[in-house]
């Protein structure tokens, strides 16, 4: 699911109609409450897992996106803050059978990226504040950042390592991946690490610049990597 905050970052208050909603922040509860219902109506379809796709938060981590956020007028402090409340609010009442994980995308429309810029930012605050069980992180290039945010991660949340670039047909070395999942469990023990794709190989109508082979030997790669480390 796209992450509620999606609906407010690209135009952030210009976006939202000041006839219909005077206080910002009764936008923000409206939204919720959709979240909220749809996320009930796939819990009643069978639903047990549940993904949101954020890539505000993703974006925040860019000085260039927060001076953006400046220029027009707002605080990118306080929009992570809100955009954290905003998530928790629609994510209230979620059923404890129900596992929830949230995506950091920085971009992935036929392989090209929207920002760059490690996690330390919001590290701390998105580890321990955002009410799911999980976080799938981009770190298939530089500019991620290191490892080193993933020390704030507590004890009761996983998080999986995007590695294996969608952008790109190169395929990773076996190595590479056992070296920087190595790297990462001096932060976060092993057995809460996992490893996939960054993000989707095709999470937009516009694709990556992949044939289906190249999916193919990628995935193939990330199981094989995956018994290898967790053997």
């Amino acid at each position: 699911m796209p992450s509620p905050a999606t609906m407010h970052f690209w135009l952030g208050r210009a976006g939202v109609d000041r006839r219909a909603y005077p206080d910002e922040e009764l936008f923000f509860q409206d939204l919720a409450e959709i979240y909220r219902a749809e996320i009930a109506d796939l819990v009643a379809a069978g639903a047990r897992y549940i993904q949101i796709d954020d890539v505000p938060l993703a974006m925040l981590c860019d000085p260039n996106v927060r001076d953006a956020v400046r220029h027009r007028g707002e605080d990118p402090d306080l929009l992570i803050q809100s955009y954290i409340k905003l998530t928790n609010a629609a994510l209230a009442n979620a059923p404890a059978q129900l596992t929830i994980a949230m995506h950091l995308c920085r971009g992935n429309y036929k392989g090209k990226w929207l920002s760059e810029g490690g996690y330390g930012f919001i590290a701390e605050r998105l580890f321990n504040k955002v009410s799911v069980d999980g976080y799938f992180l981009e770190y298939d290039t530089a500019r991620a950042g290191d490892f080193a945010p993933l020390a704030f991660l507590p004890k009761s949340k996983l998080v999986v390592l995007g590695l294996i670039s969608t952008k790109t047909p190169e395929l990773e070395s076996m190595i590479d991946l056992e070296r920087r999942v190595n790297d990462a469990s001096g932060y976060v023990p092993v057995d809460r690490l996992a490893i996939s794709p960054q993000c989707g190989f095709a999470s937009t109508v516009g694709g990556n610049p992949l044939s289906l082979d190249d999916e193919k030997r990628k995935l193939d790669l990330l199981v094989r990597a995956a018994e290898r480390i967790w053997r």
